[in-house]
């Protein structure tokens, strides 16, 4: 008698593709528009940034990424307004992360 191996999960191979989808058309329905800044907003988010830098002190973050709003803790590291970049490092993790100037939503410190 010859095994079968991987013939009998043949039926199977469409599911795996059928749940991405799903996901996915989930995920959509679930994004939200990037939130439009006033110029005093971005004012004071720079002032927070550049105050969470100077006194090494904790924040919380809130930016935008492909259709979610996201908030997490860390410190601020580095800001280069002329790349429009920052980078801090991750509470949890602690990881460096870069980002755009351009996604943050909200900074606020802990």
């Amino acid at each position: 008698m010859e095994p079968r191996g991987m013939k009998k999960w043949r039926p199977f191979a469409t599911m795996p593709e059928q749940y991405i989808g799903l996901k996915e058309m989930i995920n959509k329905q679930s994004e939200v528009a990037q939130p439009v800044l006033t110029e005093e907003q971005m004012e004071q988010i720079n002032f927070t940034l550049i105050e969470a830098l100077h006194t090494n002190k904790q924040v919380y973050l809130t930016y935008y990424k492909k259709g979610q709003c996201i908030t997490e803790t860390g410190f601020i590291q580095f800001i280069d307004s002329l790349r429009n970049l920052f980078i801090f490092i991750d509470d949890v993790f602690e990881l460096k992360n870069k980002m755009r100037l351009s996604e943050l939503i909200d900074v606020r410190l802990a």
